[in-house]
């Protein structure tokens, strides 16, 4: 029944596709009301031909409880990303990535007291591949993302749901809105589904939705300044009865070849 599942996960990702994006969208951090994310990247040209690239961040998320609506009343997540992108044909483009996560444990009912163990880490791997589709003034794409996902408590000991595979695909339409494409605004669709194995039986859940996220994005990259500013809104819908609403704000910032830049061909 693995096999099968693992194989249809494998058909998906042949057959969609995922764009990478300048903005480094905020993690879902379960049932809440309110969310803040703050994130610094860097993306850096590994070569001339700018056929590959880096892109490292490292972002910070608070939340509120589910009874009030202060987004920064409560630690969150602390997230250390790095991702290699590829785009190996006009239009298209892989990429492959691992993150380390670090996400604070609270109770679910009231006074939503820190769970024993507090915290939980996780490790990730994912891959993408992408191709986007120009319409005019904008830029359609489909999107996958196929991830691996490890749990750990603390101390490195197993979770009750210790390992997960999950798929994550996203409809994106962005736009320049001046003449320099200095200022772009995103707008997207995500939804998510996974299998879990579970700690106890080693069994694996079977494959299902998980929840869906809204964002809209607005996207600052002056021509003088190596910088990138994004800003953005998330609508988190977390499970398939009565989903569970949670609202983000996020903001980023992105530095362009922080390190050094590739001469152009012929200079001298």
């Amino acid at each position: 029944m693995i096999i099968q599942k693992l194989n249809f996960t494998l058909l998906i990702i042949t057959f969609m596709t995922v764009y990478a994006n300048a903005q480094i969208s905020p993690p879902g951090l379960g049932d809440g009301r309110t969310t803040s994310w703050f994130a610094i990247g860097a993306r850096q040209d590994l070569n001339r031909e700018k056929t590959w690239q880096s892109m490292s961040y490292l972002g910070f998320g608070r939340k509120s409880n589910p009874d009030n609506t202060n987004l920064l009343f409560k630690p969150a997540i602390s997230v250390l990303n790095q991702e290699f992108y590829h785009p190996f044909r006009k239009h298209w483009q892989t990429s492959f990535a691992l993150s380390y996560r670090r996400q604070q444990e609270y109770e679910e009912t009231y006074s939503f007291a820190t769970k024993e163990p507090s915290l939980q880490q996780e490790f990730r791997m994912y891959a993408r591949l992408s191709r986007s589709i120009k319409i005019k003034r904008f830029t359609l794409t489909p999107t996958i993302r196929q991830e691996i996902r490890r749990f750990f408590q603390p101390n490195f000991g197993n979770t009750t749901e210790p390992l997960q595979l999950r798929s994550r695909l996203r409809m994106q339409l962005s736009t320049t809105i001046d003449a320099e494409k200095e200022h772009k605004l995103i707008l997207s669709s995500e939804q998510l589904f996974s299998i879990k194995q579970a700690n106890d039986s080693k069994e694996w859940s079977s494959f299902s939705y998980n929840e869906s996220r809204f964002m809209l994005y607005y996207s600052y990259s002056p021509k003088d300044a190596n910088l990138i500013f994004d800003v953005g809104y998330m609508h988190n819908l977390i499970g398939q009865h009565a989903p569970s609403s949670v609202h983000y704000l996020a903001f980023d910032v992105v530095l362009k070849n922080p390190f050094h830049t590739f001469k152009e061909h012929g200079a001298p």
